[in-house]
Parts: C-alpha cells; structure tokens; sequence
C-alpha cells in the first residue's frame, strides 16, 4: 500500500518544477494554496480523543523508564493505563516512537518500549 499523498506535497512538488516555477501566474496561484492549507492548520483544533490521548500518553512517558517494558507492564504501572485495551496503549506507544520519544526493542517475539536517550 502506498502512502497517501498529501495536496500539500503535491503543490511543493509542482513548485519545485521548472516549467511550473517559470509561470509566475501559476506560482501565485499554488503559493496562496499553500497559505490557504497554513490558515486552516493554524485553526484546527484537537478533537475529545486527541487531547485524551495526550494525557495517556504522558501517563505512559512517566510510567516508562530506560529499562524496556512490555505493554501489559506498562499498564500494569498505572491505574489509569491498566484501563485501557492493549491495542490503544499499542497505538500511542507507536506514535510516541515516531515522535523519538521511545525506542522499541524485540526479544523472542516480545516488544519492550523504553524512554528515548
């Protein structure tokens, strides 16, 4: 599966282009696309579930130490943790790795996550 594609690389692409760049009508336009996409990023509020999952996911970053700790350890840390399924702890884990604010090790098939150094 492909990763999805996003109009705003789309517009950076076009502009990196030299027959595009070499229209000044064209650039204009893409430009105030860009500054169209940069208003309605700068107004868009989190949802309920997004500010949800900030706090748990700081609850994990406390929970979390250098040593390497599996899910259900993890949730076992905290009672706020433990109430949740496995798969949303899961799910905030990744996304917290792929902020470089934990580091994910295998061993025998089972998932430690630790604090990022």
């Amino acid at each position: 599966m492909a990763n999805k594609v996003t109009k705003r690389e789309v517009i950076n692409a076009m502009l990196a282009n030299e027959v595009v760049s070499a229209n000044e009508v064209w650039v204009n336009y893409l430009e105030n696309e860009l500054a169209i996409l940069d208003k309605k990023a700068a107004n868009k509020k989190a949802t309920k579930t997004q500010e949800e999952n900030i706090d748990i996911k700081n609850e994990i970053l406390n929970v979390l130490t250098s040593e390497g700790a599996t899910v259900t350890e993890i949730q076992g840390k905290s009672e706020k943790l433990g109430s949740l399924s496995n798969q949303r702890v899961s799910a905030l884990l990744r996304q917290l790795i792929a902020e470089d604010k934990v580091v994910k090790t295998t061993d025998k098939k089972k998932s430690y996550f630790a604090l990022a150094a």
